[in-house]
């Protein structure tokens, strides 16, 4: 069958959509946009929103008048990112090539640093926010000096001005202006998860847009292009990690062979923030371990899983940690042992917590013996328990307390959990929305979602501050979304589903947007 490119997309549907207006009430605008339409550029949707299509030419005009050269001060292999991606961005946004220059301030400059030496004295203030933005945040600041504007993205780490490149990116491909800029920005949450629900055989589950980007066959040795682009792409949106494998996990991706082929992955990430996450299969001791047994409790099994933590750390030196789904569908889990939750995620939490690694425990339980109400067994069996988890693990809940349903309300537990962390876990993929045949932004949803009142402490506890541990002090906050982009050129199948990927990065940025 012959591809739609997007163009012909967006065509056919105004002009279905002008058909039906015009044989149901007014007749058709003598000028109307569908001439603009037949004008579009040819497009795959392979670049996604890193299009970097010029904006009206009064803007461009601006642009070219503030933009006259660049100088990234960014140490090492992020900083050499930073430099490529304004190479491709602002060549196509204005227009002209860009000259680079040393480290040098000057009218027409855009700087970029994580050094405000030299800065401070012409930015009053900026020396008191950057110590406040932490890590990942940074400063887009308009600097006067005589002869005209610089403009300045400084950050505390080669991470954060990477961040701040792209935001200022975004502001030229939104056409924004570029005068006298004083931007602030840090993310809300320090774990921004993509959630990929591949399988080592190629397909993906709940996934409508090909086969899973991740070439097992063809790794560590060759490592496809494509890798850095879903870098940049995650990057562009504030996102900073990855967990490659499904929940449903096969404990193959914990072995030798397969860890040296997410670090090939990983060390592609690494320029762009994205850390690396596996799926733990809590019976892999017993599965590919040889052991009898993967009680939590038994010594033979936590010195198995810290020899395997050891090693994934040993080619993984920045790996985040592992998620976790068990007693759930199928799935094993500490129970098969008289274990709790807790005691299962402890164990793993332990083994981790001197390389910082996390573990995220999933809350998709419904053990019927809890309770014959299927959206009450999760919450009954961690409110239990909360307190009982070790500080480096976080509860990894589902929006609504049944299963990624088109309407449901929020989980009871966002708020219930004074003690143990809490992470959200939403649904990019349209698993129950239509999959990759309908248009539907989730975005609205999902802000409906992150403004719910809880009223954990008063009115004002909303899903978005629970998340933030502005409600209770959580050490670890963050979201985790269920995206599944395949191979398919648009990443997405659906022409539009790649706006529910952005939302979900700029929401996982700032719940509060």
């Amino acid at each position: 069958m012959r591809k739609v490119s997007r163009r012909e997309f967006i065509l056919t549907a105004c002009t279905g959509a002008a058909g039906l207006f015009v044989s149901g009430c007014l007749p058709l605008p003598r000028h109307n946009n569908l001439s603009r339409i037949e004008n579009l550029p040819e497009e795959d949707g392979y670049r996604l929103w890193l299009r970097y299509a010029p904006p009206n030419e009064e803007a461009v005009s601006q642009y070219r008048r503030f933009i006259r050269a660049v100088c990234v001060d960014v140490p090492g292999s992020t900083g050499h990112a930073i430099q490529d991606e304004l190479e491709k961005a602002l060549g196509t946004l204005l227009g002209t090539r860009v000259p680079t220059i040393e480290n040098k301030l000057r009218p027409g400059t855009l700087f970029i640093t994580t050094s405000g030496n030299g800065i401070y004295g012409l930015a009053p203030g900026l020396e008191n926010v950057l110590r406040q933005i932490g890590p990942e945040g940074y400063a887009i600041w308009s600097v006067f000096l005589k002869g005209g504007q610089a403009t300045v993205v400084v950050a505390n780490s080669s991470i954060g001005a990477l961040y701040g490149c792209f935001h200022f990116l975004r502001l030229m491909q939104t056409g924004r202006s570029l005068a006298s800029l004083r931007i602030v920005e840090q993310p809300a949450l320090n774990r921004r998860l993509m959630n990929h629900w591949d399988n080592l055989d190629g397909t993906i589950e709940r996934g409508y847009a090909g086969g899973s980007l991740w070439k097992w066959n063809e790794l560590p040795d060759k490592v496809d292009p494509r890798y850095v682009d879903y870098a940049r792409a995650c990057a562009s949106i504030g996102i900073n990690g990855s967990v490659i494998h499904n929940v449903n996990a096969d404990p193959r991706i914990l072995t030798t062979q397969y860890l040296r082929k997410v670090a090939a992955l990983a060390d592609v990430w690494r320029p762009y923030g994205v850390r690396m996450y596996l799926t733990a299969n809590f019976a892999a001791p017993v599965r590919i371990g040889g052991l009898p047994t993967a009680d939590p409790l038994n010594q033979k099994v936590v010195d198995w899983w810290k020899y395997k933590v050891d090693e994934i750390y040993s080619l993984i030196p920045d790996f985040g940690g592992f998620l976790v789904k068990a007693d759930s569908e199928g799935q094993p889990g500490p129970k098969t042992y008289g274990r709790t939750h807790a005691e299962g995620a402890n164990m793993l939490a332990d083994v981790l917590a001197p390389h910082g690694g996390i573990v995220m425990w999933r809350a998709f339980v419904y053990d019927q013996d809890v309770d014959p109400d299927r959206v009450k067994r999760a919450y009954i069996e961690f409110t239990r328990l909360d307190g009982q988890f070790r500080p480096n693990v976080a509860i990894q809940i589902k929006n609504g307390p049944l299963d990624f349903q088109p309407r449901e309300p929020f989980h009871p537990l966002f708020g219930a959990l004074k003690h143990t962390s809490v992470m959200a876990e939403i649904q990019p993929t349209q698993e129950y929305l239509g999959q990759a045949k309908h248009l539907v932004y989730l975005g609205p949803m999902w802000e409906e979602f992150l403004q719910s009142d809880t009223y954990a402490k008063g009115q004002g506890s909303t899903v978005a501050k629970v998340l933030m541990g502005k409600v209770h002090p959580y050490q670890i906050t963050g979201i985790a979304g269920v995206v599944n982009p395949g191979t398919d050129t648009n990443w997405c199948g659906h022409h539009f589903s790649q706006a529910n990927w952005y939302a979900f990065g700029r929401l996982a940025w700032n719940p509060e947007l």
